[in-house]
């Protein structure tokens, strides 16, 4: 259902109130507006996703919403639902978050720390792609800061039913400390998909085969996958009985690229450089990465989301495409 262009200019008054740079408008192409505490995402009139970014222990894209329109995130926690597993209330959505930073688990919630908000340097609407650029701190359990952030989330206007959504976070250290990122499996570019996309299913506290798939650049596919290195990693299966399939891409100038995947057969999907200890079972503290006082830390990924299987999508030609710098 396509806004009409009151709904427009109330939002971009609402902008221009809270401080937040709007350098474009469409009222087609990709569209982004504040809707109460949320950024609303919308393609050509119809809902992709919202941002959630105050009053939350760590920003979230949430529901993401695929080709024709299908949930492509579980729901639960953000709504209440009756057909999902309610384990992990902290995968929320589409997310980047990691366990031990300097020490604090900022991965999972209720123990204090929190990635606060701090502007919007832009939000873009375009014909093309629209743009969120974002900076945050983050900062321990015990109030201490501990770093700082500029994420930007851009989204694509494609042809057909797919979506690209293109995520790049850079770390900034503090001029007087450095950051550690530590050696845990809990960690770091990270989404939830679909209940019914998952590789098995909880039934009476068994486990028992899904519909859904997992396949990576390298071939190794389902169970064998997690804690595996590979350039891209694709979780497919049914949503509404249409087989459809998020990818997620690392970009070849990421830290230990091709990253480790920690893709579970319930749901998490995440690309962690990280967790080398757990996932290669090597010594603890093997994947802890400093971060030297004053000096940065970018990291970009590319989440395609696609219908049919790896093959049918195209996956590795979409890869082929991201790191040739095409949309």
């Amino acid at each position: 259902m396509k806004r009409n262009p009151t709904y427009h200019l109330i939002a971009l008054w609402f902008c221009f109130v809270a401080g937040i740079p709007v350098r474009s408008y469409a009222a087609d192409g990709v569209q982004i507006t504040p809707v109460d505490d949320k950024l609303r995402i919308e393609i050509n009139g119809q809902l992709f996703s919202e941002y959630h970014y105050k009053d939350v222990a760590r920003q979230f894209l949430y529901p993401v919403l695929g080709p024709d329109q299908l949930a492509m995130s579980r729901k639960w926690p953000v709504e209440e639902s009756t057909d999902e597993q309610h384990d992990h209330p902290h995968h929320r959505g589409l997310w980047y978050a990691h366990s031990s930073v300097n020490g604090f688990d900022f991965w999972s919630e209720g123990k204090g720390c929190k990635i606060a908000h701090q502007k919007f340097l832009e939000v873009s609407s375009g014909a093309d792609s629209g743009v969120i650029v974002e900076t945050n701190n983050w900062i321990g359990s015990d109030g201490t800061f501990v770093c700082s952030e500029k994420r930007s989330i851009r989204i694509y206007n494609r042809p057909g039913t797919e979506r690209l959504l293109d995520f790049d976070i850079t770390f900034y250290a503090p001029p007087d400390k450095s950051v550690v990122f530590g050696d845990e499996k809990d960690g770091a570019m990270a989404t939830r998909i679909a209940e019914t996309m998952r590789l098995t299913n909880d039934v009476n506290g068994k486990s028992v085969p899904g519909a859904g798939h997992i396949v990576m650049s390298t071939g190794v596919r389902d169970g064998a996958t997690w804690g595996k290195r590979a350039d891209w990693c694709d979780y497919y299966g049914p949503v509404a009985g249409k087989t459809v399939g998020i990818a997620i891409f690392d970009h070849p100038d990421n830290l230990r690229h091709p990253t480790w995947w920690h893709v579970r057969d319930y749901g998490l999907f995440s690309a962690n450089p990280f967790g080398v200890h757990d996932f290669e079972k090597k010594p603890k503290h093997t994947g802890d990465y400093t971060l030297e006082a004053g000096k940065t830390l970018t990291f970009r990924y590319r989440f395609y989301y696609h219908q049919g299987d790896e093959v049918q999508a195209k996956v590795a030609e979409h890869y082929s495409d991201y790191v040739a710098g095409k949309n």
